[in-house]
């Protein structure tokens, strides 16, 4: 499989453009994922005392089972349900303050931040630091998928909701429909020309001590990667840029001057 190195950079990419600094930013929850397959055996006891070594800043730790259920169903008989332990998966690390959490797997790592969200230089820079004790342990030679996702919830007093107060793109009831939305549930995919890159983003009502919209924006590499120059290319970046974008073109002024 050949391995994506360099390619075109047309203008549209702008990583100079500056978006608003919001004081108060909606995120829930922000996650780096590096999806790869370990070049060394994935054993638990040497990859656990080495995770543990390296990481006393996130002292919960939990070893991650995988379990297989299977449902037998013969007519005449009453079902049959049998649960196949498949053995040791990873670990589930986790800071004092339950803010963050890394989990490491043979064939990958993820990194997640609750809110509230710092910013972009202080994730970035720990998701690194994480993803270099993985590369350290489990020895991977390519990443077969690098991604970042920013699951975003914003607050809406009014039920039902006014979505064209919220979304630039809201979902509209078809013409001979004149009823409020309650609910909904709306996803659109976006290939960017001339880059490796795919952005599926998920607009959505969350009902929980409250209204909510859920802006989900999942932006992730299309093609492989070389393990060792993951960190010299300037794949983050170029996803920040476009969660950044998505986010504040699918966001109307009213929500920006909510939590700015």
């Amino acid at each position: 499989m050949k391995i994506h190195q360099s390619r075109p950079d047309p203008t549209f990419l702008n990583l100079d453009e500056q978006f608003p600094h919001l004081i108060h930013a909606p995120i829930v929850e922000a996650i780096v994922e590096v999806r790869t397959q370990a070049g060394i055996p994935w054993e638990e006891n040497p990859v656990s005392e080495k995770i543990k070594k390296e990481l006393s800043d996130y002292p919960d730790v939990q070893s991650l089972k995988m379990m297989q259920h299977e449902l037998k169903v013969t007519a005449g008989q009453r079902p049959e349900q049998a649960v196949r332990d498949l053995g040791w998966r990873g670990l589930r690390c986790e800071t004092e303050d339950k803010l963050q959490v890394a989990q490491f797997y043979r064939d990958g790592f993820t990194f997640s931040r609750l809110q509230p969200y710092e910013n972009w230089d202080i994730f970035c820079k720990e998701a690194m630091r994480l993803w270099r004790c993985h590369q350290s342990i489990a020895k991977p030679e390519q990443v077969d998928r690098l991604g970042i996702r920013f699951i975003n919830r914003i607050r809406a007093p009014q039920h039902p909701i006014e979505l064209d107060d919220y979304l630039t793109a809201a979902p509209q009831a078809p013409a001979a429909i004149d009823f409020p939305f309650v609910s909904f549930l709306h996803q659109d995919s976006f290939q960017i020309p001339e880059h490796p890159y795919r952005v599926d983003v998920v607009k959505t009502v969350q009902e929980m001590a409250g209204t909510w919209l859920i802006l989900d924006i999942d932006v992730f590499t299309t093609q492989p990667i070389d393990a060792n120059k993951l960190e010299d290319l300037p794949y983050l970046r170029e996803m920040r840029w476009l969660k950044n974008k998505f986010f504040f073109s699918s966001i109307t002024e009213k929500v920006k001057g909510e939590v700015q």
